[in-house]
Formats: structure tokens, sequence, C-alpha cells
């Protein structure tokens, strides 16, 4: 039967929670009730695994009530009510409580699934300075001498190296660690990480003092951004004893250094956060990263210890389960603005300074730029006098064209005009219809002759007119050319191949996609970078429809083409292009991320402009557009992606060079891509 489309756990995702019951101190009963409340709330919202603070079941601060018997008992007979409950919920569960073993105490998770107790972790670390006695009332896990213990009459895994797998779904293997182990050089869930473990957990206590919440941060953060995972935290909250301690009950949800989900702290009740962690991403990320395959073999004697104890749970995958996770519809582009002008600051720096360098690599002083009056070859303008500024040259050294043809609007060549004026270049005009018309005579074709036909050839005799008088006059001025084309034309093959568009001395746009450059050049114009009447004629261009301005129009001034009727919507297109190229995403799992982003205008977090169109598609436009893509990007346009001049990488969401993110062969087939898209609803 086939995977239902709409559905998380289709497409390598795994909904996940961290709860924090209120509790009691030494009253096991009353915490093992509040503990199954939230399970069973985390089971109707379809969670997979649910995880509780540290010894929740007895609470923290029991102090030398540890080594009472009866406590201990009543600990024991709390999980025995948990294990019963887990017979009808069809999630794991993860708790603490004190278990005794060997004649020794230990502080313990137990993770539960399916009416059995599936693992005993006890703590490696016990922290015993400070406001902590821990080595006081329990002892580390490595002075146990046994990998099993009896346990409510189940024969059960003991150890910290325990890893537990979900057979039913295969990314999703977790290990458990207890609040101090995270905050060790090297904690046990590293070598967990490298022994496959996706999914990292901390049942942890943690009390709270001014500054501890935001180092929470640091530690989970940078502990999933390391080991390639994802982190679940919980902390104890109200209940716990306030006799030398506060404390605020605080839970995370981390997946590669990315915070998925946090609770408010200092809650009176019990409360519960959920996410739902990507798998599949992680798994990509493994793959593609070298050196975490390298540190499994340079730890193979820590990774070797590990045992896996592998259990199924009744997913829901026969109905309708949505995302529920924000899905940026501008990957490329932070929807916070204080974050988007960083990094617009960032990505405009990157640029500049790459120009810099080459340019004095090449000890040559000039720069030779093709100005159209539209988006690329504004942005790349902007870039050229800024690298002039830096390196103390006039602008005037820029040299700028602008080179009308057949169908260049009167508002693109204004453009052109006004931008160079206003950034101080060199500029000159050459039109370019007489040597074009001579090129159409020379190849006998029909336009010569007084036919109206706009054909490909017609099109690119403009585009290659364009470039080769930009090379001869680099020649002529002992300067390099600059290229603007951008990362969605080159994914989309969007270029005129050779003397055309696609070739260039330096190309600075060639890492930066359309939907990050329009954000680029209206960050210059409302940060004032080139004044005013700059900024005006900045928002102009940025008002312009995105054309290729290579065939007249039937009505006056305005060129027939759209470049977005022909190749897709560019912010759908940079969706795709983002998540095949990134993380190498199936048609299916990018079709079904682009519907929980873009399905809906009202839902989801937008960039904070008012100029920014709140677009939304349905299922059969996603499909359509996709289907462009996949075409375009895997079958026709990788020849050209072979041979791209020179140019940096801004951004870790790609670069299509072949010297840098990208290698693929020029004769390759789409159609595993094609196939799988049929399948896709709509």
């Amino acid at each position: 039967m086939s995977k239902p489309f709409f559905n998380i756990y289709s497409h390598d995702f795994a909904r996940v929670a961290v709860g924090v019951p209120r509790c009691r101190v030494a009253d096991p009963v009353f915490n093992a009730r509040q503990t199954l409340e939230l399970a069973a709330e985390a089971a109707k919202n379809h969670v997979a695994l649910i995880t509780f603070p540290e010894l929740g079941l007895s609470t923290y601060t029991c102090d030398d009530l540890f080594h009472q018997g009866a406590l201990l008992d009543a600990c024991t007979n709390a999980l025995g009510t948990i294990v019963a409950a887990s017979e009808d919920l069809p999630l794991a569960m993860v708790v603490g409580l004190p278990l005794r073993v060997e004649h020794k105490l230990f502080n313990c998770a137990v993770v539960v699934a399916g009416g059995r107790i599936q693992g005993v972790v006890p703590k490696s670390y016990l922290p015993n300075y400070g406001e902590f006695y821990e080595a006081r009332q329990f002892s580390p896990a490595d002075q146990a001498t046994c990998s099993e213990i009896s346990l409510l009459g189940q024969t059960v895994p003991f150890g910290p190296a325990l890893l537990f797998q979900v057979e039913n779904l295969p990314l999703f293997r977790f290990h458990v660690e207890i609040c101090e182990d995270l905050w060790t050089p090297i904690p046990p869930s590293s070598f967990a990480a490298l022994a496959g473990a996706t999914v990292l957990v901390n049942l942890s206590a943690s009390n709270i003092v001014v500054g501890k919440s935001a180092y929470r941060h640091q530690l989970v953060g940078q502990q999933s951004a390391r080991c390639l995972s994802a982190y679940l935290y919980s902390s104890a909250g109200t209940g716990e004893s306030t006799t030398d301690m506060a404390w605020d009950g605080q839970a995370l949800i981390y997946e590669n250094g990315e915070m998925l989900a946090e609770s408010p702290r200092f809650l009176d009740s019990s409360h519960m956060i959920t996410a739902d962690v990507d798998l599949g991403r992680l798994s990509h990320e493994r793959m593609r990263t070298g050196t975490f395959g390298n540190s499994v073999r340079r730890h193979a004697a820590e990774v070797g210890r590990f045992r896996c104890i592998a259990f199924t749970l009744e997913l829901p995958r026969d109905e309708k389960l949505p995302l529920k996770r924000n899905v940026e519809r501008f990957p490329y582009v932070p929807a916070d603005r204080r974050r988007r002008d960083e990094r617009c600051d960032e990505v405009y720096n990157i640029q500049v300074q790459a120009l810099v360098q080459r340019l004095g690599a090449t000890g040559m002083e000039k720069v030779i730029i093709g100005v159209s009056g539209g988006l690329d070859s504004t942005h790349a303008l902007l870039v050229c006098a800024k690298a002039m500024d830096r390196l103390g040259l006039p602008r005037a050294n820029i040299i700028g064209i602008t080179m009308p043809g057949f169908a260049t609007s009167d508002r693109t060549l204004l453009q052109a005009r006004q931008l160079m004026d206003v950034i101080g270049c060199s500029a000159s005009e050459i039109d370019i219809r007489p040597s074009c018309l001579q090129m159409l005579k020379d190849i006998g074709h029909p336009f010569a002759r007084g036919e109206e036909r706009y054909d490909v050839t017609f099109e690119n005799v403009q585009a290659g007119e364009r470039t080769s008088h930009l090379f001869r006059l680099a020649n002529l001025h002992n300067g390099i050319v600059i290229g603007t084309g951008d990362l969605s034309e080159l994914a989309l093959g969007w270029c005129t191949y050779g003397v055309g568009d696609h070739m260039s001395h330096y190309s600075v746009n060639a890492s930066v996609p359309k939907t990050l450059i329009s954000h680029l050049v209206r960050w210059v114009a409302e940060t004032g970078q080139i004044g005013s009447s700059g900024s005006e004629v900045l928002l102009g261009v940025l008002g312009t429809d995105i054309s290729p301005e290579l065939v007249p129009g039937k009505s006056g001034d305005q060129p027939e083409q759209k470049t977005e009727s022909a190749i897709g919507p560019y912010e759908l297109q940079d969706f795709n292009l983002y998540y095949t190229l990134r993380f190498g995403f199936s048609p299916s799992k990018v079709a079904f991320l682009a519907h929980a982003a873009w399905s809906d205008r009202d839902k989801g977090r937008w960039p904070e402009d008012l100029h920014v169109l709140r677009n939304e598609y349905d299922m059969a436009a996603i499909k359509r557009n996709l289907g462009i893509f996949l075409h375009r990007f895997f079958k026709t346009s990788q020849f050209k992606r072979s041979c791209i001049p020179n140019a940096p990488k801004v951004g870790s969401g790609g670069s299509l060079s072949p010297r840098g993110d990208w290698r693929a062969p020029s004769d390759s087939e789409s159609v595993v891509w094609m196939t799988e898209l049929e399948n896709i609803p709509g």
C-alpha cells in the first residue's frame, strides 16, 4: 500500500515531545499520574517519543530520602503503573527514577514502550560541587558490573551505552543521557551519535540561577549541531523543593543547532512542547559530512560498546498528519528583519571581498559590466562600486555599458542610465541592433529579410553581441568583465551558453539566488548607501518585471517575455533549489515541504517587508513548477554549470560551481526524479 502523502511519517519526520509535569517531593503516585497525563496528551498529538525530567517519579530534591526503602519501593511501583499504561499508548516514554542495582543506587532513565521496559540507562557523571551532592546518594554508571537487570518481572538491558531503535521508523534511533552528562567535555551522547543515534535525549533537573537558561541553550544547541542530531532536553519545574534551590521547568528541542521548540519558564502547571524532527535531513547531513564518518573510525572502541534495542511503535501512518513545523517560504532570506539585514550585510561583503581579491590578483584596476536596468546587473554594479571604494580607486574605473536591443524597454534603459549616474561610473551606451542585424543577415536568419521570427537564434544573437562587446571593451581598457547572472538562473539553465550572459572573467552573483538578490538591492536602498536619489532608482528596479528583453512585444514599449511565465515563480524555484541542492531531498519531500510553506498565505512567517507579495500555491501549482525545475536542473542545464567562470560561494545553501558544491555529469537523465514526481498528488 502506498504511503499517504500528507503525513509526516511518510517523509522521514518524527514528532517528539518534552514534558515537564508538576510534581510533589517524594510522592511517586502523584508524579506518575502527572507524567501519564502528559503522555496521554502527547499520544493524542501523534508523538512518537516523549521525555520527562531527571528523577521525575521521586523528584530530584529528595536528598537523603533516596536511602529510604519505602520511597525506592514506591518509585518502582510507580514505574509499574507507567509500564502498564504504556500498553495502550502508541509512543515511547523516558522517565527518571532511582533504582537499586547490585547493592548500589543509580540515578536512572527508563525507556518504556508497548507495555515493556525497553532499557535502563544510569547516569554517568554525578555532580558533587556547588549546590550538588549526588555522589552522597548515587553511584556513577561505571560502577555497575552487570549489563542486564531484573525489573518488574522483566530482564532488561542496563548501562549507559544503549541505543533504542524504532524498527518501523528506520532513521529514528535515540540515546539517553542524564543532566550532568551533557555538561562534561565529551558527553556520552557524542559517542552515541557516532554509533547512529539521530535523536539525543536528556533528562535533567538543573536548578535555575541567573544566566543558566542561556547557557543551557548554548549546550543543547551546540551538542545538536556537533552531533548532527536532534536534542531533547527536559529540566525539573514546579513542585521540586526550594529549600536551597529554585526551578524553572525549561524544556528545549533543537535540531542541528536550530531551536525548534522552547517552553515558557516558571509555570505553575504541567506543560509540554512538541516538534517535528527531520530525521532525513540529519541522515543526509551525516552522509555528506565526511568528517562525521572519520570520527566513527577514530572512536571505534567507544562506538563498539553500544548495544541496540529495537522495538516498534504504532505510528499513525494511514491518516492525514500535517507538518507542525515552521518551514520558511524563503530559505535564503530570513523572515526576521534584523537577521535579514545581517544576512544581506554579510553576503554583500563576501561578494565585495572576493572581487577585491580577484582584482588584486590580476593587477587590473578596471572592471567592465553590462548594465541592463534589471535586478542582477544592478546588484553586481553595487558590488563593483563598493569594491572600488575599498581599493581606494575611483568609481570611474567601472566601465558601465548599457546595450539596448530590439526589445529593450524605455523603463529599463532609463533605469540603467540613472543607475550608472548615481554610482558615478564611466557610462556609455551601445545600440547593438545594427551589429545584430548584420549577424542575422550573415547567417541567413529570416528576421534580416523582414520576417517577424523571434526564435532562440534571434534571442541569442543579441545576448552574444552584448557579451562580445564586453570582452572586447575589457581588452581595450585592460579590465575584466564582471558576470551578473545569479544562482537561480544557473540552476534552471536560464542563460545563454558561451558567448552570452553565461560567460565573464569573474562572476559576483553566481552563488546568490534571485530571491536574495532582490532583498540585497532593497537593503542597499533602505540603508541609503548610495544616497536618496540612488535609493529611488533601486526601488524602481525592484518594481520592474523580470525579463531578458529579447523579444519585442506586440504593444509598444513592453517586451513580450516574462521570465517567470517560462520557468516558474522564482520564489518557488528557489525553494525547490534549496532543498534539492542543500539536502538532496526527493521530489516528494520537497513538494511536501513546499505545501507546508506555501499552501496558505495566512500561516507561517513572512519577511517583515511590506513589499513582499503574499502569494500562495496549491498542490497542482507546486507539482507543475517542481516538474519544470527537476527537468531543467537534472536534464538540460548541467553542461552550462560544468564550465562557469570563477565566482565566490556565499552561503551554505549551495554553489553550482564544479569547483565548489556541485559536480554532476552533463548528460545525466532526469527520469528517476520525474517518475517520483508523477506519484505526487495534484
